[in-house]
């Protein structure tokens, strides 16, 4: 079935893109849910995108494919990962560098992650992990704060009924509760509507520290010990990663990390779970990271000897 997506107020006004047909969209990115208040950023966004190509944004129709997709020949279907983990960096860099506004540079990104997603459903992958927002974005600028809330609640709202019918699972992972009340009730619809889904599980980490996801999960040992349900001698790192937010995924930790524009550090993101992950930085933007640079990171997970600290064959 095709899936595009639909840039039509993905933003919330006064922020504008060129129109799109409605038809069946397929991306994710939930949370969050204010209106962008009439700010001067915004205005200036507002004036910056009227003189944009439409076809700069627009996206391509294009299909997901319900039966299983021959694999590009550099892949082996035995040696794909999973699990994979995504910090989708560099949208701001890659607006900035094109004297764009910020906002065409989350609505390329936007693009890409529709793609990604594409790719690894039709490549068979069966968990992503993707970081949209982490708790230390809050101390970015209002504006750009406001305006991820928006597209947040935007497409999960727009393509939550999609997410079902293709069979993905959307969880979250984060603190939600500081999030607005009407988002994380959206949040909650989307991820029960989608939770008997198995084609592709897709964790989202909003508001999330992978510090912080060790600390909740060692205080919910803590109790459990405290009430006298188990003793110190039974923790382990099996019964830490079961009270990890991955938890939700049969694949809790990931095979492969992508980071893209070139930073080469984890940002706290999955701090546990990355323990044995293969990691792959690439120096294209995430707007620039196409199936190429994809297929590139695969193959170079495929190259590799996952030895889990124990001998080389």
């Amino acid at each position: 079935m095709a899936f595009s997506f639909q840039l039509q107020q993905i933003f919330p006004s006064p922020v504008k893109f060129c129109s799109q047909p409605k038809s069946i969209n397929l991306q994710i990115f939930p949370n969050l849910t204010k209106r962008l208040p009439i700010h001067p950023l915004a205005s200036a966004q507002n004036n910056a995108t009227s003189n944009i190509d439409h076809n700069y944004i627009a996206m391509d129709e294009s299909s997901i494919n319900e039966e299983e997709v021959p694999l590009p020949t550099e892949l082996r279907r035995e040696l794909m990962p999973k699990h994979i983990a995504v910090i989708m960096d560099g949208n701001r860099r890659w607006a900035k560098k094109r004297g764009l506004p910020v906002a065409l540079g989350y609505a390329a990104g936007i693009r890409t992650l529709r793609s990604f997603v594409k790719l690894s459903y039709n490549w068979g992958i069966s968990a992503l992990t993707l970081f949209a927002f982490s708790s230390e974005n809050w101390f970015r600028p209002k504006a750009e704060v406001d305006l991820l809330m928006g597209l947040f609640d935007k497409v999960l709202k727009d393509e939550l009924e999609n997410l079902t019918r293709t069979g993905i699972r959307l969880s979250i992972i984060g603190d939600a509760s500081q999030l607005p009340k009407s988002l994380q009730d959206l949040i909650d619809k989307a991820v029960m509507a989608t939770k008997a889904n198995s084609r592709l599980h897709i964790l989202v980490a909003i508001n999330y520290s992978g510090q912080y996801d060790v600390v909740q999960a060692c205080q919910t040992i803590a109790q459990r010990v405290k009430d006298g349900n188990i003793e110190p001698e039974d923790i382990n790192s099996f019964l830490v990663e079961q009270e990890l937010q991955t938890k939700c995924t049969e694949f809790p930790s990931p095979d492969l990390l992508i980071r893209t524009s070139g930073e080469l550090r984890l940002s706290n993101f999955l701090l546990w779970q990355l323990a044995y992950t293969e990691l792959f930085f690439s120096h294209s933007q995430w707007p620039d990271f196409g199936e190429a640079e994809f297929l590139e990171a695969l193959c170079s997970f495929q190259q590799r000897q996952r030895r889990y600290g124990g001998q080389s064959s």
